[in-house]
């Protein structure tokens, strides 16, 4: 094991006498094989990292996962969750070696000194991401020399935001040859699928009728949302919606109230075919959405039009070309919506009023398209940048004999 570096040695030294780890301190057992580590300092980017490690482990079956971030929850038996250890040089050692990762993908800009140090030392490639012009902060005491600098020398690659962040980082004496600008890490999605078969014969039957999607929709919202649509018929006579609920159990409720409407209503999911005079369409569950997303230049996203459900990822729907409309309760991903608002391809929408006017005016190709094509700016920004992680995260794997 290489020398420790003074600063880290001072560091671990006022590091003792802090809690401890049990003798066994109960993390599962470390899968067999290849194994990548991922943590985040926060839910915007745990929930962007999950996604780039789903990408990679669809390319490596085989690779077993642990995430150190305390809102994850593990989804099959090759992905581990676990705390980050207390920063004593037993304790980190211990995690280095039950673990034992392969590559690390680290995006925090809270640094854990001895943690990164031993991890390494014990052949952990280490990379961090989403390197902003941020301070780099660590849990040593003020008045110790900074170990910040001496941490991130230990990182193998670092992908910056921007400019300002490698200023910084040169500034800290990290050589230019050790980072890279990839942009910031924001979430991104796995495009959804359709059969091309079923989309070409929809587009056929549709003619270029005017129609818009409401996705991920709460039994609760339906009320404004089909008052907002027979509103905004009264002005294009053709105009046709799609209907996704967000949850198959809540599908009978959502039925009853279309029902109940008083409009031509067509059950795809029951065999029945729309024709000219039918107004609503409700599908059967988001399983299909990346149909109705590629045939929908308008979208509003529920389970954001009231309160209790956080909203859904929006880059599903611009990633497919559909403008976007939400509601304010996105508190889950807000980050991103507001992103995309930003950019001009989302629009917040509040009650009747702002949805029936916000459908009035979008369903017009043009604007709806504008929209679209703002937020696909957006996706392939943060797509860029995944793709250079993932390549490198693959990389790393393939050399390390990781298949």
């Amino acid at each position: 094991m290489p020398e420790i570096p003074f600063n880290l040695r001072t560091y671990l030294t006022f590091q003792r006498g802090k809690a401890r780890l049990a003798p066994d301190p109960g993390w599962p057992s470390r899968p067999a094989g290849p194994l990548l580590w991922a943590h985040a300092g926060t839910e915007r980017q745990q929930r962007a990292l999950a996604t780039l490690c789903t990408r990679i482990c669809h390319q490596r079956p085989q690779l077993g996962l642990l995430m150190t971030h305390p809102g994850v929850a593990a989804e099959n038996t090759r992905i581990c969750t676990a705390h980050l250890p207390p920063e004593t040089q037993a304790d980190t050692e211990l995690f280095a070696r039950h673990w034992s990762p392969d590559l690390c993908l680290w995006a925090d800009h809270g640094l854990h000194p001895a943690l990164t140090y031993f991890t390494s030392a014990h052949g952990c490639y280490q990379a961090l991401i989403d390197a902003a012009d941020a301070p780099w902060t660590t849990p040593a005491q003020r008045w110790l020399p900074d170990s910040a600098p001496a941490t991130l020398a230990r990182f193998d690659t670092i992908f910056t935001t921007d400019q300002a962040a490698e200023r910084r980082l040169r500034r800290l004496g990290i050589p230019e040859t050790r980072f890279e600008r990839a942009g910031p890490l924001i979430e991104s999605t796995m495009t959804l699928d359709c059969s091309h078969r079923q989309h070409a014969e929809m587009a056929a039957i549709l003619s270029g009728r005017p129609v818009w999607l409401a996705a991920h929709m709460r039994p609760t919202e339906i009320a404004i949302l089909l008052t907002a649509h027979q509103r905004a018929s009264r002005l294009n006579h053709r105009l046709l919606l799609f209907l996704c609920p967000a949850n198959p159990q809540e599908y009978e409720a959502i039925d009853l109230q279309l029902r109940n409407s008083g409009m031509r209503l067509c059950h795809w999911e029951d065999g029945e075919t729309l024709d000219e005079n039918t107004q609503l369409v409700l599908a059967g569950g988001p399983e299909e959405l990346g149909l109705w997303f590629r045939l929908s230049p308008l979208a509003l996203l529920g389970s954001s039009l009231v309160s209790g459900y956080g909203g859904t990822n929006p880059l599903d729907a611009a990633a497919l070309g559909s403008a976007i409309l939400y509601g304010p309760n996105v508190g889950r991903h807000l980050s991103t919506y507001s992103r995309l608002a930003e950019a001009g391809a989302a629009r917040i929408v509040k009650d009747v009023d702002t949805l029936t006017a916000a459908v009035s005016q979008l369903i017009a190709p043009d604007r709806a398209a504008a929209m679209a094509h703002a937020g696909w700016d957006i996706v392939s920004a943060g797509a860029a940048m995944a793709d250079k992680v993932v390549d490198l995260a693959l990389d790393v794997l393939d050399r390390a004999g990781a298949h």
